[in-house]
């Protein structure tokens, strides 16, 4: 005969998690929305582009914050955690290889 067994759990997930990875989808989605429209243009932005990028990167920098803090909270679901993580160091290396290419391009 087949046991069933159920776990039950306190765990939920992290608030700090869940924020960071917030954090990362309004990251990357500005990155994709800026990146579009230069594309678009051929390259000729105004200012505010520069300010959103520069606020994306702040805001990828406190998601990793965010995310890793949450990862040291005990009993916690982590999947947002990692989530969390993984799209803002996405977002910070795709701002990197566009101000390296802008650069020296």
């Amino acid at each position: 005969m087949w046991k069933k067994s159920f776990m039950f759990t306190s765990k939920e997930h992290s608030r700090k998690g869940i924020m960071a990875t917030i954090l990362g989808v309004i990251s990357l989605m500005s990155l994709v929305y800026i990146t579009w429209y230069s594309y678009k243009n051929a390259g000729k932005v105004p200012l505010q582009y520069g300010a959103v990028a520069f606020l994306t990167m702040i805001f990828a920098f406190v998601g990793i914050v965010l995310g890793v803090l949450s990862k040291s909270d005990r009993d916690k679901f982590y999947f947002f955690s990692y989530l969390g993580i993984v799209l803002n160091v996405l977002v910070l290396a795709a701002l990197s290889v566009f101000l390296y290419a802008g650069a020296y391009a």
